[in-house]
């Protein structure tokens, strides 16, 4: 299956919305559009299995390169393993329900439809690279449509809050350049060939000088994105600003790119300065979720409780990284995809609830279920992913995380992990706080009893996200064997390298 087509048709779709003019045509172009990618997923999803029934046990499916610059190494070189098949699942899931939740856009429609097919355009690009500087490139394609679906559309602080998310990212985009420069320019071959192709670089032995001098730019570049504590400011401030849509592709998708970027390049193609480095990224990660839980449980604002929730949990997935071993970082992988489904449905319920009653306040808020029974159900199946319940997705993957980091028994290691089991109880204060206040009890203002529940596009987008959340949790093998054979290779590459 050729992969190039999971970057045209959101391109594609991008600019037919530009050619029209009324909210109907160009709602109906994004919803077609992104309906066609999760279908395509569904399809490639389909040949990847075929293939591997079939015998075939390459590294990377669906393999293809074009020259783009040969004179200096770079080529347009796609292929997907398991754990990219999994994140491309993720982006088609949270664009189609993102474009949903968007249906009465009324504000320069077209523009608005035109940045977030941009933005998944940018997505898959990324996760289906398997050169460094492509992967750069589509990296940096999602940068400016964030800048300007904030500062646009957003609400609040949203001049401020969009420069400071661009600036964050541009920096983490800075040190992620400079990590893969140094990645380039110390991987020549006995001919003196250099080369940005990942397949490559995992067999050329980087010197560990070079490993321990540039990890550090590329991991905390891409730790940047994944909200890597003290470099998460940029978090809570670019969700609270963001439009729905833009908040569960920032938290669902975009978030993912950072914890994506730093498994398949900074671990994969660095394991030994990963290895030297593994202590302070357990402690960055500890501190992340630990923080993360704390200041959520001081926030009155739904979506600031959502995004400093997003850092507590986007520290597992570093936590899970960082532990380097085959069953956390399995985790990792899973806590991606579970946080990206989780976090988009927890976004979008807010937003149904903010277009509503004009106001996220937990002080204003309160008795919702009475007037909004779905909405308020969704919004509790969301939190109740995040404290990890059994049965949805968040309980699968942090306990795969935890498992994989009891299996290091020195001692500081297992104080990290003990304090991020604990802060499992710290997210049900919150969790259960703001479902109490906002959703149960007695109706606060009068004024809501005439509100509406949720209308047939916002339950579809709502449903998309929680077959994900639901067939993980109930069904987790599945997620687990799709991406058990691509952490496998890795850590044979990271193990053989290191024992070396």
């Amino acid at each position: 299956m050729n992969l190039h087509i999971l970057v045209l048709i959101p391109v594609l779709t991008a600019l037919a919305t530009l050619f029209f003019k009324e909210l109907k045509q160009v709602r109906m172009i994004a919803f077609l559009g992104s309906a066609l990618q999760l279908l395509l997923s569904f399809a490639l999803l389909a040949a990847f299995y075929a293939e591997r029934a079939a015998g075939n046990v390459a590294p990377m499916l669906f393999y293809s390169s074009f020259q783009w610059f040969p004179s200096l190494g770079i080529a347009y070189t796609t292929g997907i393993d398991g754990i990219a098949m999994a994140m491309i699942l993720l982006s088609a899931f949270v664009v189609l329900a993102g474009v949903l939740v968007s249906w009465k856009m009324e504000k320069l429609s077209r523009e608005f439809f035109f940045l977030l097919m941009l933005l998944s355009a940018g997505a898959y690009g990324f996760f289906i690279s398997l050169d460094l500087f492509v992967m750069f490139f589509f990296l940096e394609i999602a940068v400016i449509p964030k800048f300007l679906l904030i500062g646009v559309w957003g609400s609040g602080r949203k001049e401020y809050s969009a420069m400071k998310l661009a600036l964050m990212l541009m920096g983490g985009s800075a040190l992620v350049f400079l990590g893969l420069m140094g990645i380039y320019f110390n991987s020549a071959d006995i001919h003196g060939q250099h080369t940005f192709n990942i397949l490559e670089l995992s067999v050329r032995h980087l010197p560990l000088s070079t490993q321990m001098l540039f990890f550090p730019f590329a991991f905390i570049g891409f730790g940047i994105f994944g909200a890597l504590f003290p470099f998460h400011t940029w978090v809570p401030d670019g969700h609270s600003s963001a439009p729905t849509a833009a908040s569960m592709f920032l938290a669902g998708i975009s978030m993912k790119l950072g914890g994506y970027g730093c498994l398949r390049v900074a671990t994969y193609l660095m394991p030994e300065a990963a290895h030297a480095y593994s202590p302070y990224i357990i402690l960055l990660s500890a501190i992340a979720i630990i923080y993360g839980a704390f200041a959520t449980m001081m926030q009155t604002d739904l979506k600031y409780i959502n995004a400093y929730s997003s850092v507590s949990h986007c520290g597992f997935v570093l936590l899970g990284i960082g532990m380097m071993n085959e069953t956390a970082i399995t985790g990792a992988v899973m806590q991606m995809i579970s946080h990206g489904l989780m976090t988009a449905l927890f976004f979008a319920a807010i937003g149904m609830i903010y277009e509503r009653t004009h106001t996220r306040m937990l002080a204003q808020l309160g008795g919702l279920l009475k007037v909004m029974p779905f909405i308020s159900s969704i919004f509790v199946i969301a939190g109740l992913c995040s404290l990890g319940l059994p049965g949805f997705s968040g309980f699968v993957a942090e306990m795969t995380v935890f498992m994989g980091s009891w299996q290091h028994v020195e001692t500081g290691y297992r104080i990290a992990t003990i304090l991020s089991c604990a802060s499992i109880v710290v997210t049900a204060v919150y969790i259960l706080r703001a479902a109490g206040k906002s959703i149960m009890g007695p109706i606060v203002d009068d004024h809501h009893l005439q509100l509406s529940d949720a209308t047939w596009n916002e339950k579809l987008a709502a449903v998309v996200l929680l077959i994900g959340i639901v067939t993980i949790g109930i069904a987790p093998f599945w997620l687990s064997d799709l991406i058990g054979p691509g952490v496998h290779g890795l850590m044979a590459n990271i193990g053989r390298t290191i024992l070396s």
